[in-house]
């Protein structure tokens, strides 16, 4: 790049599944585990391939607000497994 020219940054618009997995700061594998579906499907949800639905979609929103109780019951869920 030259001196005195602006580069272009580029922002990537995560989907609301991709936005509450990094609010929790779990990997994709647990997240997935956590909600009760394949990491694949989950994958899927964050390329924008596919859309969460029912039960799954309302988590994804919980997460979002709250991603402090998804990881409060992760952290359950791995004390008792």
């Amino acid at each position: 790049m030259l001196t005195g020219q602006n580069g272009k940054t580029a922002r990537v618009k995560l989907t609301s599944a991709a936005e509450a997995r990094q609010k929790t700061g779990m990997s994709q594998s647990e997240f997935a585990n956590l909600l009760g579906i394949s990491k694949k499907t989950l994958q899927g949800w964050e390329q924008g391939r596919r859309e969460p639905q029912g039960p799954a979609k309302v988590l994804i929103k919980i997460a979002n607000t709250h991603p402090e109780v998804l990881r409060e019951i992760n952290k359950t869920d791995t004390q008792f497994a």
